[in-house]
């Protein structure tokens, strides 16, 4: 039972990953730091440049890629899980830092929290 709900976890926080890099990227969403539209404004905000925002969101969708191959080939997840953990935790030090409300950083704390429990749940 376990197993199975570390599963759909795993599928659950690569689809986030996908729908924020992916779908939502050039949109604006109430999770957005302060004024942000989109994503290369959100960078902005945090005072990190372009070129980091690129290597941001390739890291992630390979590491959510991986979660979802990590169904058939599962030596690959908890490898996958932690990377994506530590860039959860540092998205969520960034909301930190530009005094985000508490609020804004829910996404990226319930991804992080997914990460760890697929990591190591």
């Amino acid at each position: 039972m376990i197993e199975t709900i570390r599963v759909i976890v795993q599928v659950l926080v690569a689809l986030g990953i996908f729908n924020v890099w992916l779908i939502r990227f050039g949109k604006p969403t109430k999770w957005r730091s302060r004024e942000a539209l989109d994503m290369r404004s959100e960078f902005e905000v945090y005072g990190l440049p372009g070129w980091f925002m690129i290597l941001i969101g390739t890291a992630k969708l390979i590491l959510a890629f991986c979660l979802i191959a990590g169904c058939w080939f599962p030596v690959i997840t908890r490898p996958a899980a932690m990377g994506l953990a530590a860039l959860m935790l540092g998205a969520i030090t960034m909301h930190i830092k530009v005094g985000d409300a508490n609020m804004k950083s829910l996404p990226a704390t319930c991804m992080f929290a997914g990460a760890l429990f697929v990591a190591f749940g």
